[in-house]
């Protein structure tokens, strides 16, 4: 059973004119920007948070146990030998892995003894262009960080600082683009008057949109999540209406055991086994606002909206680096930086 939470729409007191609307709007973005641009990354940190950093030499199955153990989906990398910064660890490294050893039956043998520093042989192996390694010092503009994480289509971004005394990089943390826009809705009030609907922002995707059934094997939803470098799959029924999402850490959770012996399980087998931590999918129509959004932002952890009809079919996607590129970038593409 899908759990789903439902962005309330905020109570009207009066209608506002369009006019009226779209200035405030465009104002909220200006006030959204200016805030970006006089706060550093740095200042998004939390006073108190936990960092775990890898090793490349790490096998990659004590890789994946580590993530599950502490209950986090992606993690800095660092190369001992070079004593630098090596790139992130995420989910989509271990669906690279599982695509790379699918095509190749006969390498599965040599599964547990993969080390984290092939994971750019195993991306070139099936044909992809290795991931650049992106990082931002701490002391950039929010701003600047946010436009680099864009830039890189990430969605996150590793906070690096060099200790001129040792010589050597000093990873500090990672900016997620959740906690930046959490980070805009509790301290930037102008949020509030961003009131135009979904419908009149042109984000998001609403064609093409990648869908499956509950009775898809698992290996299939991997293999769109690879092809189409998306973090989720919307689960529909034969009609169209959304019944959950499989999201590419849920993949994690197949593997964790005994390493790719559980892909041929359905998506609603899958789901069964999915933590009781997941807090559902939440879901908008595009007549829903900004403002309520990043509300729900600020008190909910959500990494994309399901967009819906008023009978529960589905019509798109939203996600998170969508409202951040809006909030950079939209209504005003030649906004200065």
């Amino acid at each position: 059973m899908m759990e789903t939470a439902r962005i309330p729409i905020a109570d009207v007191v009066f209608q506002p004119t369009e006019d009226i609307i779209d200035m405030e709007q465009r104002q909220a973005l200006k006030a959204i920007r200016e805030f970006l641009k006089g706060k550093t990354a740095y200042d998004v940190l939390p006073v108190s948070f936990r960092l775990l950093v890898l090793d490349t030499s790490l096998l990659v199955r004590k890789s994946l146990n580590i993530l599950l153990q502490n209950g986090i989906v992606s993690a800095p990398l660092w190369n001992s030998k070079t004593s630098k910064f090596a790139g992130l660890l995420t989910s989509s490294d271990y669906i690279n892995v599982i695509q790379y050893y699918y095509q190749n039956p006969d390498k599965m043998d040599r599964i547990d003894h993969f080390t984290l520093d092939g994971l750019r042989d195993i991306e070139r192996a099936i044909g992809l262009q290795p991931v650049e390694t992106v990082s931002v010092h701490p002391f950039k503009r929010l701003y600047d960080a946010c436009l680099k994480m864009i830039a890189s289509k990430g969605r996150r971004i590793p906070l690096i600082d060099y200790d001129e005394d040792n010589k050597r990089e000093i990873v500090l943390s990672v900016l997620t683009q959740y906690r930046i826009l959490k980070f805009v809705a509790q301290n930037c009030k102008e949020t509030r008057m961003l009131r135009k609907p979904l419908k009149d922002l042109n984000i998001g995707i609403y064609s093409n949109v990648a869908t499956a059934t509950m009775s898809t094997p698992v290996i299939d939803v991997i293999h769109l999540l690879a092809s189409k470098d998306v973090s989720s799959i919307p689960i529909v029924d034969s009609d169209g209406v959304l019944q959950n999402i499989y999201e590419s850490i849920d993949v994690l959770t197949i593997v964790k055991g005994g390493i790719y012996n559980e892909l041929e399980l359905t998506v609603g087998e899958a789901i069964m086994r999915r933590s009781d931590e997941f807090e559902g999918v939440y879901t908008c129509t595009d007549q829903d606002r900004l403002d309520t959004i990043m509300d729900t932002i600020r008190r909910s952890r959500l990494h994309r909206l399901v967009v819906v009809d008023s009978n529960g079919k589905l019509k798109g996607l939203v996600t998170l680096g969508d409202i951040l590129q809006y909030l950079l970038l939209g209504e005003d593409d030649n906004e200065a930086k």
